[in-house]
């Protein structure tokens, strides 16, 4: 009667294991596709991938920007904080381009090398534009990252989407995945070898 009870008992803490097993590798793929359609696509389209090294030629703060219209005349894009505009020389083609902060930068403004974050205080804004261009001035010389292709003729101070980082989002649904392959696998052994008692 006792070793009934016992036999149960393990069957029961099998089929337990068994079902989190199961589960643990059914969310770490639905984990690896919802990575997948969010944060993949970011990691390819930045292509940046070069590291190379820019000089500062200019960097200028204005208020408004001009932009040509499609009737070919030029019409002013007025921003609510002041635009920074900064140009180096990319040492590695010696072309004038003009400097990003990241790639997110590019995308919601790309009249601007930096994009303040939200702040209801104009002045503070003000003050930090200020600073970041006089930092251009006094360190003319950095690390900058272009795109060897040539699609982007622009570059980019540092980048937001480095490869290491799409391979710690990773990191998390392998472990899973992992975890739960190994916990089936000890479960399918300790089954076998019941079996094999059994018959003994």
């Amino acid at each position: 009667m006792l070793a009934k009870k016992l036999v149960t008992a393990q069957k029961r803490g099998e089929t337990r294991a068994l079902c989190l097993g199961l589960g643990m590798v059914a969310c770490s793929m639905m984990m690896y596709f919802f990575i997948g359609i969010t944060v993949v696509p970011f990691y390819t389209k930045s292509v940046w991938t070069t590291e190379t090294v820019c000089k500062v030629l200019k960097a200028n703060i204005k208020d408004k920007v001009l932009r040509t219209n499609s009737e070919g005349s030029e019409d002013e894009d007025t921003f609510p904080y002041p635009c920074l505009q900064v140009w180096v020389n990319l040492t590695a083609s010696g072309q004038e381009v003009m400097l990003y902060q990241t790639e997110d930068t590019l995308e919601r403004n790309p009249k601007c090398s930096y994009v303040p974050g939200k702040s209801e205080n104009s002045k503070e804004v003000k003050a930090q534009i200020e600073t970041i261009a006089s930092n251009f001035k006094k360190y003319q010389t950095f690390p900058c990252y272009y795109d060897p292709g040539g699609i982007q003729t622009n570059v980019i101070l540092s980048r937001l989407y480095h490869p290491k980082g799409l391979l710690f989002a990773f990191l998390w649904p392998t472990l899973m995945f992992t975890g739960g392959c190994l916990i089936i696998v000890l479960v399918k052994i300790s089954q076998y070898v019941s079996v094999l008692s059994a018959w003994q």
